[in-house]
């Protein structure tokens, strides 16, 4: 169901394995060129593996940041973890096993190489944050974990990147080489999973891949990054990204948390559609209300999944519905779904509306077929008059998607009041079956081609002028 790079076949797989806070992020965003993952000077801030495209010189390779191995790790999250850096190993070609040349030799950095020796993989044992440092004073603890020669290297500034893209072509020859695979559609729709912390965002995820891809625990602020990965569903290609849950910057807990909600409110921002996720053990409160502002703010395709459903009693489940039409009225166009991420019931019909979600956010529209649903909306509820003249609407386009972006070129358009502009919206809607998403209706007024210019007078004119003013003098 997934599509894991190892399984790709056109490039190798590196895996970044080490205990917390040696620099294994920081050297994931070097290689991709991005910042997909999360760095802070705090041990164990990765938890889930995250996949990238690596580039080292003319080489090209699947890199995969992995969560730190030790007792430095969160210990209600440490198995889950390590289970997480372990699948990475099995799926990896080459290892690069990073250490901290600051902080010297770990009896953590030992187990861990204990470890790779049994997994039968080439290594390359790579001595972050050796900046300052000459390479004999960087690498000297490290010749005791036996596992070749140390490569100094200071990810932070980029520095020793280029020796490590050699050593990593000894263990493989033909690393990276031939056609490059074409790159990744930028078509495909992304869909985001938001909601609070601990309503079962990561569980979802899991249940819709069909595998523990994602840490999911019953304790909030298991996830702390956005996840990426990719997703088939009947046919249809989608990248499905976990988010870290949101809740107010008074309760966040410490520089992670706060990190984490940037990466979640990125992850809106690059998205088709948002599924956010609600508790239907808990009362639909202030902040799922922030998190379904954020989406809509952004103009995202937005499907409400209330999770936990079952078990409930009838009673309960008509009490929240209630609160959802009475506190979030102006989501009226998200449909509403009552799932069990733990059991997996409702994920089909919830993976329907995420299909035609996506397809109404990116539809593409003739601007022959909305000025005549503009004509007709306009035939049947006038525009309301401002000081005594009519505005007019004459045409309509599309300006871009999503979400649509309807463009209403006419007279007076300033003066649309916000109730006309919320009948068109709904108009157009339901005219497309934009199903799930809202309608970002501009306005554009035609400019008076005359404003600010002057006729130019034929020479009688100007004599004229000129007999008039001296006969009744020049107006003031």
């Amino acid at each position: 169901m997934t599509d894991t790079p190892a399984e790709s076949g056109a490039l190798p797989v590196v895996a970044l394995i080490g205990r917390p806070n040696v620099g294994k992020s920081t050297l994931f965003n070097q290689l991709t060129g991005t910042r997909d993952a999360l760095v802070a000077d705090l041990p164990g801030l990765t938890r889930d593996r995250q996949y990238g495209i690596g580039r080292l010189e003319h080489q090209r390779f699947i890199v995969v940041d992995t969560g730190g191995i030790g007792p430095d790790q969160d210990p209600d999250f440490r198995e889950m973890t390590e289970a997480q850096a372990t699948a990475a190993l099995e799926e990896a070609d080459v290892v690069v096993f990073l250490v901290d040349a600051r902080s010297g030799l770990n009896p953590a950095d030992q187990e861990i190489a204990r470890r790779l020796r049994r997994q039968d993989r080439p290594v390359v044992l790579a001595v972050n944050k050796s900046e300052g440092l000459s390479a004999v004073e960087a690498n000297a603890d490290f010749y005791a974990l036996g596992m070749g020669d140390p490569l100094p290297i200071a990810a932070a500034h980029n520095r020793g990147l280029v020796s490590l893209g050699e050593r990593l072509a000894e263990h493989l020859p033909a690393f990276g080489q031939g056609e490059p695979p074409p790159p990744r559609d930028p078509g495909i729709p992304r869909i985001c999973v938001i909601g609070r912390p601990n309503v079962g965002k990561s569980t979802l995820v899991n249940r819709l891949l069909g595998e523990e891809r994602v840490v999911a625990a019953d304790a909030p602020g298991a996830t702390r990054d956005s996840v990426e990965v990719g997703f088939d569903w009947q046919g249809r290609t989608f990248r499905l990204v976990d988010t870290a849950g949101l809740r107010r910057r008074s309760k966040r807990d410490g520089i992670a948390e706060k990190f984490s909600g940037v990466k979640t409110l990125q992850a809106i921002e690059q998205s088709d559609v948002a599924i956010v996720v609600v508790d239907a053990r808990s009362d639909i409160g202030a902040q799922d209300a922030r998190v379904l502002g954020l989406a809509a703010a952004e103009g995202r395709s937005i499907i409400v999944a209330i999770n936990k459903w079952d078990k409930l009693e009838e009673a309960v489940r008509k009490q929240i519905r209630e609160e959802l039409d009475y506190k979030l009225p102006y989501l009226d166009f998200a449909p509403v779904h009552t799932i069990s991420a733990l059991r997996g019931s409702g994920l089909g019909e919830l993976m329907r509306s995420v299909v035609r979600a996506s397809d109404s956010a990116n539809a593409n529209l003739t601007t022959s077929a909305l000025t005549k649903v503009l004509e007709d909306a306009v035939r049947a509820h006038q525009p309301p008059a401002v000081h005594g003249r009519r505005i007019k609407l004459r045409y309509a386009h599309q300006g871009g998607r999503r979400p649509p972006k309807i463009v209403i070129h006419g007279n007076q358009t300033a003066r649309v009041n916000t109730d006309y502009k919320r009948y068109l919206s709904n108009r157009f809607r339901e005219a497309f079956d934009l199903y799930a998403t809202p309608v970002e209706i501009l306005f554009k007024s035609g400019d008076n081609p005359f404003e600010g210019r002057r006729n130019t007078l034929t020479p009688r004119q100007e004599r004229k002028r000129k007999r008039q003013v001296k006969r009744f003098g020049k107006n003031k």
